[in-house]
C-alpha cells in the first residue's frame, strides 16, 4: 500500500482576473500528496530551500504525508513559479520561473521508500524520472506525468521512460504533440503503443479519458460553478486517482473507473480556492458525498 511521489515543491504566485496570491504552497508533489492522503498514506521525495516554512511541513504532516524524503538545501531557495490566468480560467501564461534548488536536484529515495508498491513520478525531466526508477525494487504500479517541454527537448529520454512505466498522465495538447496526431483517441492509443499499459488524458473542464489495455473510459468534469484557481488541478487529479488505487489495493476494471471518478472529484474541489485552501477544510466524508452526487450525474 506504500505510495511514493517524487516531484516539485514550490512557492507559487498566482494571478487571476479577480485576485492575486503570492508565495502560496504549490508544486506537483504537494498537490498530489495532499489529494492522495485522503485515501492512503503518502511519502514525498523533493527539495526545498531555506525559505521553506515550518508551517508548510506541519500542514502536510497533519494529512499523514511523510516528508522524510524531502531535502532542505543549505543556502538554497525553493522552486518558484508565477503565472497569470485569463478570463476564461483555462488559458494561462507563465510570467516567471525560478528553478532554484530544482536546478541541481537529483532525487535520492530513503531506504524505506525503495520497496514502495505505488510510485508517481511527478512532472520532471525524463532523465531524472529514469534515475528514480533505478532506485525502486519491485513497484506494483509506476505512473509518470510529463509536459510539452520534455516532449520537445528530451524526446528520446521520454520514449525510454515510456517503455519502463505502467501509466502516463498528460493533458490533451501534450498527447497530441507526443503522438503527432490531432485526433485525441488516435493520440491516446499511439502514446499507449509507445510502452505504457494505460494512458490518462486530462481535458480540463471537459474531464478525462483513460486508455486501458482492453477498454477506454471517458468521464466528464464535475460541474464546478466557481473556479477560483485551477493551479494544481491536474496533480490533484493524479493524487486522487492513485490514492484510490492504493487504498483498494487492486487493479480491476471497477477500481479503475472508481479511481478515475475520484480524481475528477478531488480536482473539482481544488479549483474552488487558491493553493490547498479548499482541501484543508475538506473531510473524506465531503469527498464521498460529492462522489455520490457525481455518480448520479453520470449514470443513466
Amino acid at each position: 500500500m506504500t505510495l511514493v511521489v517524487v516531484g516539485s515543491i514550490a512557492l507559487d504566485t498566482v494571478e487571476t482576473p479577480t485576485a492575486c496570491r503570492e508565495n502560496v504552497l504549490g508544486g506537483s508533489a504537494v498537490y498530489f500528496s495532499y489529494a492522495a492522503s485522503f485515501f492512503a498514506p503518502v511519502h514525498v521525495v523533493g527539495a526545498v530551500g531555506e525559505d521553506w516554512q515550518a508551517d508548510f511541513s506541519r500542514m502536510l504532516s497533519e494529512r499523514n504525508v511523510d516528508l522524510s524524503g524531502v531535502r532542505q538545501i543549505p543556502g538554497g531557495k525553493t522552486f518558484r513559479w508565477r503565472g497569470k490566468y485569463h478570463a476564461n480560467m483555462n488559458d494561462r501564461e507563465t510570467l516567471e520561473v525560478h528553478l532554484n534548488v530544482l536546478e541541481q536536484f537529483d532525487p535520492v529515495l530513503p531506504d524505506s521508500y525503495r520497496g514502495c508498491q505505488w510510485l508517481f513520478l511527478g512532472n520532471a525531466s525524463p532523465a531524472v524520472q529514469l534515475r528514480v526508477l533505478e532506485q525502486v525494487r519491485a513497484p506494483r504500479l509506476v505512473v509518470a506525468d510529463t509536459m510539452d517541454l520534455w516532449i520537445n527537448i528530451q524526446h528520446d529520454e521520454l520514449r525510454e521512460l515510456l517503455r519502463r512505466i505502467d501509466g502516463l498522465v498528460l493533458n490533451d495538447s501534450e498527447a497530441r504533440l507526443l503522438a503527432d496526431d490531432d485526433n485525441l483517441v488516435r493520440a491516446g492509443r499511439a502514446v499507449q503503443a509507445m510502452g505504457p499499459r494505460f494512458v490518462v488524458i486530462k481535458k480540463g473542464e471537459h474531464g478525462a479519458m483513460l486508455f486501458g489495455e482492453r477498454e477506454t473510459y471517458v468521464l466528464p468534469a464535475y460541474p464546478t460553478a466557481e473556479v477560483v484557481d485551477p493551479t494544481g488541478a491536474g496533480d490533484s487529479f493524479a493524487g486522487g486517482l492513485l490514492g484510490w488505487l492504493a487504498m483498494q489495493g487492486e487493479l480491476t476494471a471497477a477500481t479503475w473507473k472508481q479511481a478515475l471518478a475520484c480524481g475528477v472529484v478531488v480536482a473539482s474541489f481544488v479549483v474552488e480556492d487558491f493553493s490547498l485552501d479548499r482541501l484543508r477544510g475538506l473531510t473524506r466524508a465531503d469527498i464521498d458525498r460529492r462522489l455520490d452526487e457525481y455518480r448520479r450525474m453520470v449514470t443513466y
